[in-house]
C-alpha cells in the first residue's frame, strides 16, 4: 500500500507537508519522500529508506533546508517517490498509489511511440510511478495525460502531479483508494487519510469521486475532469488499513469496526458461545473487539499488550519468518488475565495463519483454557489484483487456498468448484473452516460473514470492492 499528502499554500508549505505526510506512516514501511516547488529556486526533493526508522527522524534535517509553496509527499511499501520528471510538458513531480498489472504492455506501447528508456528498480522491473509519468507526457496537457493513464492502466492508480501551476490530484478510475481535500485560510491540501490535516488547522472540504481529476492551488481546488459513475472502494480500508480517525465515503473507520464487532457478537450469541473475556489483536483487532464486548456484555480485556517503545512498526523485514518472529516478540502476555480463562480473540483477518497460530499457542502456554478466534472479515480466497496491500507472492500462500487444495486435490480449482467455499451456509465452507481451525489449533473459528460485513460498513454493496473474498470486483 502507500499514502500521500499534498499542499498548496500562499506561504511556505514544508511544515504542513512534513507532518501531513508523517500521518500516513501506517500505510507504508519501506520508502518515503517529499518534493517541493518554489518559484525562485524550482524543484527540490528528499528521499529516505524508512525500513528501520520512522518518517520524522529521517526527514528532520531536510525540512530545515527545503522551501516552497507547493509540496507533495509519499510513503510507500514498494518504491522511492515522489519522482521529479523533465518532459515536453515541463518539469513536474509525481507520486502514485496503486498497482499496474499490464506494465509490459504499456512499456511496449510507449516504446512504439518514441519513448527511449526506463530506469530499472533495485528489485527489477520498472517503477510504476515512472511509467505513469511517461504516459502523462504523451499528451499536451496534464489533465489529458492523467486521463490517458486512467484509460491504459489495468489495476488501479491514484496520482498526484505537482507542477509550477499547482497540484493535480486524480483518484483511481474506480475510486479503490480515497482522495480527500482540506482547506484553511491560506492553503489547500489533498490526502489519502482524512484525519491527516485536522491537527494542522485544515477543515474537510470533500472527497474526490472515482476517476475525478482536480487542480489545486492556494486559492482553491477546481475539477478539470469529471468523476466516473461506477465506484469500487476497497472494503479492507475499514477492516484493517485505514486509520481509526479517518472517514471514507462519509463512513468513520472506528465506527465501522465497532459495527463489525457487534455483528460478530450477535452471531456468537445465537450459537451460545460465551467466553470469559474478549480481546483484540493489537492494533487492528482492538476496535472490532470493543464492538463485540459492547454488544455481548462480555468484558473487554487485554491479555497481552504490544511493546512499542523500541519496536517501531516501520521495522518489518521482507522475509516472512523474520516478520512472524518480530510480530510475536512485540506481544507481551499478562498471565493474570490469561490463566484458566476462556478467551475470544479478534484479528482483522487470517492470511497465512502463521502469526495467529503462534499467538494462540502463546496464550495456551500462558495458561488459557480456550482460545476462540473471530477474524473481522470473511476468508481471503483471492489475491488482490488492484492494490499492493500484501507481500504474498501467490494465492497459494493464503491458508484458505492451501486447505481447498488439500480438499479438492488441485491448486487451481475453477470458479464453480470454489463457489461452495465462499458460501458460509454451504457444507464445503464448514469443512474448510474446521480444517483451518484444526491446523491453527483454535478452540473454535468463525469468520465474519460477507453480508454482515457489508451491512456493518453501511455502503451499498455495488460501491465496495470485495474481490479478495468472493472474486467479484
Amino acid at each position: 500500500m502507500g499514502g500521500f499528502f499534498g499542499v498548496a499554500a500562499k506561504e511556505d508549505c514544508v511544515f504542513d507537508l512534513f507532518y501531513g505526510t508523517d500521518y500516513h506512516s501506517h500505510l507504508g514501511t519501506r520508502r518515503a519522500g517529499m518534493a517541493v516547488y518554489d518559484p525562485a529556486s524550482g524543484f527540490d526533493r528528499a528521499i529516505h529508506n524508512i525500513e528501520s526508522s520512522y518518517f520524522r527522524p529521517k526527514f528532520e534535517k531536510d525540512i530545515t533546508t527545503m522551501k516552497g509553496q507547493l509540496g507533495i509527499g509519499s510513503i510507500s511499501d514498494f518504491e522511492s517517490q515522489p519522482l521529479v520528471i523533465r518532459s515536453q510538458l515541463g518539469t513536474f513531480a509525481i507520486a502514485t498509489v496503486g498497482r499496474i498489472n499490464n506494465a509490459g504492455e504499456i512499456r511496449d506501447h510507449l516504446f512504439a511511440n518514441g519513448h527511449q528508456h526506463f530506469m530499472e528498480m533495485s528489485a527489477g522491473g520498472t517503477s510504476p510511478t515512472e511509467l505513469v509519468a511517461s504516459i502523462i507526457s504523451q499528451r499536451k496537457e496534464f489533465a489529458e495525460g492523467i486521463r490517458l493513464a486512467q484509460e491504459l492502466i489495468k489495476g488501479s492508480m491514484t496520482i498526484l502531479v505537482m507542477t509550477p501551476d499547482g497540484i493535480y490530484a486524480a483518484r483511481d478510475r474506480f475510486g479503490r483508494t480515497p482522495v480527500v481535500v482540506g482547506k484553511k485560510d491560506d492553503a489547500y491540501c489533498v490526502a489519502f487519510e482524512s484525519f491527516s490535516y485536522l491537527n494542522l488547522g485544515y477543515e474537510h472540504v470533500r472527497e474526490l469521486g472515482p476517476g475525478e481529476i482536480v487542480l489545486m492551488n492556494a486559492d482553491g481546488c477546481e475539477t478539470v475532469a469529471e468523476p466516473f459513475k461506477d465506484k469500487k472502494i476497497c472494503t479492507f480500508l475499514w477492516i484493517y488499513y485505514g486509520f481509526p480517525a479517518s472517514e471514507y465515503e462519509g463512513i468513520n473507520v472506528e465506527a465501522a469496526r465497532y459495527s463489525c464487532g457487534r455483528a460478530l457478537a450477535r452471531r456468537d450469541m445465537a450459537r451460545g458461545i460465551a467466553p470469559d473475556s474478549v480481546a483484540g489483536v493489537p492494533d487492528s483487532g482492538v476496535a472490532h473487539a470493543i464492538g463485540y464486548a459492547n454488544e455481548s456484555g462480555i468484558p473487554y480485556e487485554r491479555p497481552f499488550v504490544k511493546y512499542t517503545p523500541t519496536w517501531p512498526r516501520s521495522f518489518m523485514p521482507t522475509h516472512q519468518d523474520k516478520r512472524n518472529l518480530i510480530a510475536k516478540m512485540k506481544l507481551i502476555p499478562d498471565r493474570r488475565l490469561i490463566g484458566g480463562k476462556r478467551l475470544l480473540l479478534i484479528d482483522d483477518s487470517i492470511v497465512r495463519g502463521t502469526q495467529l497460530r503462534e499467538t494462540t499457542e502463546y496464550l495456551f502456554q500462558s495458561g488459557a483454557s480456550e482460545v476462540h478466534v473471530r477474524p473481522a472479515c470473511p476468508p481471503l480466497v483471492y489475491g488482490c489484483p488492484y492494490l499492493n496491500f500484501s507481500r504474498s507472492n501467490s494465492e497459494m500462500e493464503l491458508i484458505t487456498r492451501r486447505i481447498i487444495e488439500k480438499l479438492e486435490g488441485t491448486a487451481h480449482p475453477d470458479p464453480e468448484t470454489l463457489a461452495p467455499y465462499l458460501d458460509p451456509d454451504a457444507e464445503a465452507y464448514a469443512v474448510m473452516l474446521e480444517e483451518i481451525r484444526k491446523e491453527l489449533n483454535f478452540t473454535s473459528l468463525h469468520f465474519h460473514r460477507l453480508d454482515d460485513m457489508v451491512e456493518a460498513i453501511g455502503l451499498e454493496p455495488c460501491s465496495l470492492c470485495t474481490y479478495c473474498w468472493n472474486g467479484k470486483a
